[in-house]
């Protein structure tokens, strides 16, 4: 064998076995610390099926609420600076989203029968509100905090976002959702 029909043989083993020795090596040894998403993944779990009542006392059925990718803010009616935060952060969260922001929804689950603010409810027009009961208030283990919930268009509760919110991650987290699902 001459040193030429040597070299194409080295050559083509090597594109054949190389990559299956980078991939070996990819999920056996290098395990990368980084996650891609900011929001902390959830097991899967559907929306409780008790109805709700908006802020009228007209109920509102589960799958009123589905259908679109959802921001669920979970808080009490006195919104405090945490819960203010939350709300103006999921609203330019969706507004972020450009043509996709129709895609998106926005609940605020209250957790007492208070009635919020009428000022701060005029500034977040078009997010819906929803008095939790028993069952809801349970699903969410509300502990007094604001907490925020992303809920996919089939009624999954899918993510849960920090105490601490970094908006520019969070448009990341859902960009890529709205971008690799045809739902919603």
């Amino acid at each position: 064998m001459n040193k030429k029909s040597r070299r194409t043989l080295i050559a083509l083993i090597a594109v054949c076995v190389l990559p299956v020795a980078a991939s070996y090596f990819a999920f056996y040894v290098w395990k990368p610390d980084a996650r891609m998403n900011y929001g902390t993944l959830v097991s899967p779990a559907l929306l409780p099926e008790a109805p709700l009542m908006n802020l009228a006392g007209e109920p509102v059925a589960r799958e009123q609420l589905t259908g679109k990718w959802t921001y669920l803010v979970v808080a009490p009616s006195a919104c405090n600076e945490a819960c203010q935060e939350a709300l103006y952060l999921t609203r330019q969260i969706r507004t972020a989203q450009a043509k996709d922001m129709d895609r998106v929804h926005r609940i605020w689950l209250v957790t007492d029968s208070g009635m919020p603010d009428g000022k701060l409810l005029s500034a977040h027009e078009g997010m819906g509100v929803v008095v939790a009961n028993d069952a809801w208030r349970e699903r969410f283990a509300f502990d007094g905090l604001p907490r925020v919930w992303l809920v996919d268009p089939q009624g999954y509760v899918m993510m849960r976002y920090p105490d601490s919110l970094e908006p520019k991650r969070m448009i990341k987290d859902l960009g890529r959702l709205l971008k690799y699902s045809q739902q919603g």
